[in-house]
């Protein structure tokens, strides 16, 4: 008798599991030994998440640029390193002044453009939900103890994950909102709300070598923004009918299904760490 993989989420558990440790070991090397790297990682990461989202739309038909978003996006990311955040928001407003005239001319000079407006606000939509929130994860290893500021965000948002994952299995009774994930429930909201704040204190005290309350102001923020992602991700892919934004992760689906939970937390991380250290 074969031994289903499958979980109750509907994911390879053992690929997922592989998968997941394998990215883990990466991350922790990295930003151990050459935390600068980390810039790559997300660029990469980013550019690829942006190929994929974009292909997914336009199998939708929905008009998004793919190369400005990608070359925008990129430049938004790295413009941080040498001149920080600020840098980063005026690549941004470029990159939308690029789109604007990009899809205005899309259809060459002599033909008015079609959807202009619900194209041009999906392609700015796309290019603040994945390079510019990602900026503030970026950046964040440029700041003092930044690689462990990093190892903070992922950690805490693998705590929620986690926790529920585990409390969803084995209490799950209650759906957070059926109608857009129907498989979240509210039992495991609570366990990734306990799981990710006691993994937020312990990095408090631990990683940042601060007061153990610091946890206690980032850990449930992070909880609340990590889910609120994962449903927005969730309502995108509902939306187009699909199930993944792509199939490059065994037992994740694509870049981008890794990164739904990461992105605003990592707004929310570098807010709080900049603002209580």
């Amino acid at each position: 008798m074969t031994t289903p993989t499958t979980s109750k989420a509907g994911r390879n558990l053992p690929a997922a599991i592989a998968v997941g440790a394998g990215l883990g070991a990466v991350l922790i090397a990295v930003l151990t030994l050459v935390p600068m790297a980390w810039y790559g990682i997300v660029s990469v990461a980013l550019g690829i998440a942006t190929w994929e989202v974009c292909k997914r739309l336009r199998d939708g038909d929905f008009g998004v640029p793919f190369w400005p978003l990608l070359v925008g996006g990129q430049v938004t990311i790295w413009v941080s390193w040498p001149w920080g955040i600020e840098a980063s928001f005026v690549a941004f407003a470029a990159t939308v002044l690029v789109l604007m005239v990009w899809k205005l001319f899309a259809q060459g000079v002599s033909n008015a453009p079609q959807n202009y407006v619900r194209d041009l606000s999906l392609s700015v939509l796309v290019l603040a939900w994945l390079p510019m929130l990602a900026t503030f994860g970026t950046e964040m290893v440029a700041q003092d103890q930044g690689n462990f500021r990093v190892l903070t965000l992922v950690i805490v948002v693998v705590c929620s994950d986690i926790g529920g994952y585990a409390a969803g299995v084995l209490f799950g009774k209650h759906p957070m909102a059926p109608a857009i994930s129907p498989k979240k429930s509210w039992e495991g909201f609570v366990g990734s709300l306990i799981v990710g704040t006691v993994g937020a204190i312990l990095c408090s005290l631990f990683l940042l070598d601060t007061n153990w309350w610091v946890g206690i102001a980032l850990g449930p923020l992070m909880v609340i923004v990590a889910t609120t992602g994962d449903l927005v991700e969730s309502q995108v892919k509902r939306d187009l009918g699909i199930k993944d934004m792509g199939t490059l992760l065994p037992g994740h689906g694509g870049i981008m299904d890794r990164l739904d939970s990461l992105l605003p937390s990592a707004l929310v991380t570098w807010a709080v760490l900049t603002i209580l250290l």
